[in-house]
């Protein structure tokens, strides 16, 4: 394959340059050479400048931009306002629900026009490759934590599923207990058991999952650490000073903040994260998914046909 032609931008410098050579009689060939411009590119600057005594105007350089119409412009806010997503996101929605390609650019532009964004110089670094830790099934593990609400003045709690991100229960509460830990839980078993029983629970050591404090034998057992040993549930304890392990539940209450005062309600956020956004980190190949979709996709097979038979035998009865 050859070498491609460099582009060499003409500039107001050159054209000066190109008009005094050829006055003073110079080749148009070596004008070309000295400037790296092509030979036809400088008699175009010198019949210009013969024919109306001025320098030629430099138009800008590259193709022109091409303004969004109204309808693309609708469509972005419409979305927007549905997923409340940023603009690298919002491409990959739109398209996917519309069939229609904008640049994540253009829609970003959109969003400042309306006070939707903002410009941030670190987004415009190149980012990091990431590497994403997720169980494979549903209802393999599922993330507990407590978080003292800003926009609502309550202790708020989720029972957060690892592989799906789907919200399994939750609530806004007077006091972070560990009762109401254990009453989440007990929630997630009665709801979802008779598809599977959760394996794994994954939270800090907080008091309300954890006992701090040993006897002089170096033993303790909390409440919630007894209810699980009799549910013969796991219990995952993230290290010392390390909210990673947790990562995922707190990236739920990051987004919480940011759009709990929208809703009404708690179940009503709640409905709005697990059927109507599509969450990034689920999307497949040629679609994006909600959690709830990425809750019954990421099911086991032998589980799915439970699912299926299950609803079966509802509409026959």
């Amino acid at each position: 394959m050859g070498k491609r032609n460099k582009v060499v931008k003409l500039t107001d410098k050159k054209v000066k340059y190109i008009i005094r050579a050829k006055t003073r009689n110079d080749s148009t060939k070596n004008i070309a050479l000295d400037m790296k411009l092509s030979e036809s590119t400088v008699k175009r600057v010198w019949m210009y400048w013969s024919k109306h005594h001025e320098p030629i105007l430099i138009k800008e350089f590259g193709r022109k931009k091409k303004e969004i119409d109204e309808k693309s412009e609708l469509l972005i806010l419409e979305i927007h306002k549905e997923q409340q997503l940023g603009a690298r996101r919002l491409e990959k929605v739109i398209k996917f629900k519309s069939g229609m390609q904008l640049s994540h650019n253009k829609i970003h532009q959109i969003l400042l026009k309306h006070g939707l964004a903002k410009e941030n110089e670190n987004k415009k670094k190149r980012r990091k490759a990431w590497i994403r830790y997720e169980r494979k099934h549903s209802l393999t593990a599922v993330h507990l934590d407590w978080h003292p609400g800003k926009v609502v003045k309550k202790d708020v709690c989720v029972v957060l599923d690892d592989s799906s991100r789907y919200i399994l229960a939750g609530g806004e509460f007077d006091a972070a207990t560990a009762e109401n830990s254990i009453n989440l839980v007990q929630e997630v078993l009665d709801n979802y058991s008779w598809i599977r029983k959760i394996e794994q629970v994954i939270t800090d050591r907080g008091s309300q999952f954890y006992a701090n404090k040993k006897d002089k034998n170096d033993v303790g057992e909390s409440s919630f650490e007894s209810f699980l040993y009799e549910h013969e549930i796991r219990h995952i304890k993230a290290r010392i000073k390390h909210p990673q392990t947790n990562g995922k539940v707190e990236k739920w209450y990051d987004l919480y903040e940011k759009q709990r005062s929208r809703f009404d309600s708690f179940t009503d956020f709640v409905k709005w994260y697990n059927t109507i956004r599509f969450h990034e980190s689920l999307d497949a190949r040629h679609y994006l998914q909600t959690p709830e979709d990425a809750f019954w996709s990421r099911l086991p097979t032998g589980c799915k046909l439970n699912v299926f038979l299950n609803r079966m035998e509802a509409e026959i009865v």
